[in-house]
């Protein structure tokens, strides 16, 4: 029994001294926790022109866009043009069947010959009669009843010469021409069939595609620079690209144009205002009733300092950042004067300060960081979007 008390009395001093020993050898974890340094990466502020844009949502519109309609009735005879078949103003499009307009017209013609050779009759007779009347060789009435079937055979001749002139624009319209320059489109008809003026549907439509227009609406807020930049001396630059991206930048170009028109009235409704803009679509990738993203130039922001958005934290009530200052970091408050998806323009920061740019989460003023070494971070602003 004393040799049991014994063991377990020598196991416990040396457990207490295993104890001991640990305590004094152990590493000081707390100490280097705080004084290791943060690793982090950074970015210096660049200094550059960053044009400023504003983008929305628009349709392509056709300047011109006519049906074609009979302004006659009678049967179709010839289709002289094919569906997408390209025309220019004043192309013939189709003809009618013309055979009883010409009749009519041969007829109004043959009746005004013989108007004019009635008419020469009763004038000859007329400056007979006004000879005699000197030497009161026929009496005044005879010669009065002369002036009015002179008169009348005028009257009469002008209604010939006017019932040609109906007849003429009747046959006019039995040759169907393009009133502009475009594209043909689907046809509804075929030749041989019975056209009517009452048809809606017409025979098929010609639409402008070079120019073309794109029309689209901004808040009400860009009416004084749109206004600013239609009475420039050149008008906006506006730019069409694919899709429905509002930031015009991962869609393919389509078209370069001119902001050309601001509408009259803004939108109670939406609160919003309509504007259009022009463009060459010689190469026709805008077509009608497209919908596109449109991206006007507004401004260009003299050495901006841009930095990604990343760098800039948000505190209670304002922005700051990180900025390196030897091996440490100290906050330093900033304004953001705009920002997006690409990057932040910011004021109160230099040209050329290094910013963290990440590994914010474990930072406060005065800590300890370890940068990174990687390549520097380049900062693309060439297609930056920045609102005005």
């Amino acid at each position: 029994m004393h040799i049991q008390r014994k063991t377990a009395l020598i196991v416990g001093v040396l457990v207490v001294l295993a104890v001991v020993a640990w305590v004094v050898t152990r590493p000081a974890k707390t100490k280097l926790t705080a004084s290791a340094a943060i690793p982090v990466r950074v970015i210096s502020v660049k200094q550059q022109d960053i044009p400023g844009f504003v983008s929305g949502i628009g349709s392509v519109l056709s300047l011109h866009s006519v049906v074609i309609r009979p302004q006659i009735d009678g049967i179709l005879t010839k289709l002289l043009v094919k569906e997408g078949q390209l025309v220019k103003t004043g192309d013939l499009l189709a003809t009618i069947d013309d055979r009883s307009i010409r009749a009519s017209l041969d007829q109004a013609k043959a009746q005004l010959g013989e108007s004019q050779a009635q008419l020469q009759v009763a004038l000859v007779n007329l400056k007979r009669y006004k000879e005699l009347s000197i030497d009161d060789g026929v009496s005044k009435q005879t010669y009065d009843q002369q002036q009015a079937l002179v008169n009348q055979l005028k009257a009469t001749a002008q209604g010939n010469q006017a019932a040609i002139d109906s007849a003429q624009v009747q046959l006019s319209y039995t040759q169907i021409r393009s009133p502009v320059t475009g594209r043909v489109g689907i046809r509804t008809v075929d030749e041989g069939n019975f056209l009517r003026m009452s048809d809606t549907q017409g025979l098929f439509s010609v639409t402008q595609i070079d120019p073309i227009a794109v029309e689209f609406s901004l808040p009400q807020q860009m009416l004084p620079t749109l206004q600013r930049l239609i009475a420039a001396q050149l008008p906006a630059d506006v730019n069409a690209y694919m899709g429905a991206d509002t930031d015009g930048q991962t869609g393919d170009l389509l078209g370069e144009g001119r902001l050309s028109l601001i509408d009259n009235q803004i939108s109670g409704t939406t609160g919003t205002i309509r504007a259009k803009a022009e463009f060459s679509n010689g190469a026709q990738k805008l077509w009608p009733g497209q919908l596109v993203t449109i991206r006007i130039q507004t401004a260009l922001h003299k050495n901006a300092l841009v930095v990604p958005p990343t760098v800039v934290q948000r505190g209670l009530d304002s922005h700051f950042v990180y900025r390196l200052k030897g091996d440490k970091v100290e906050v330093v408050p900033v304004q953001v004067l705009y920002q997006n998806s690409d990057m932040n323009i910011l004021q109160g920061v230099q040209a050329g300060d290094v910013l963290v740019s990440d590994g914010q989460s474990r930072l406060k003023a005065g800590a300890q960081v370890d940068v990174l070494k990687e390549p520097p971070q380049v900062i693309q602003t060439v297609d930056a979007k920045v609102q005005p």
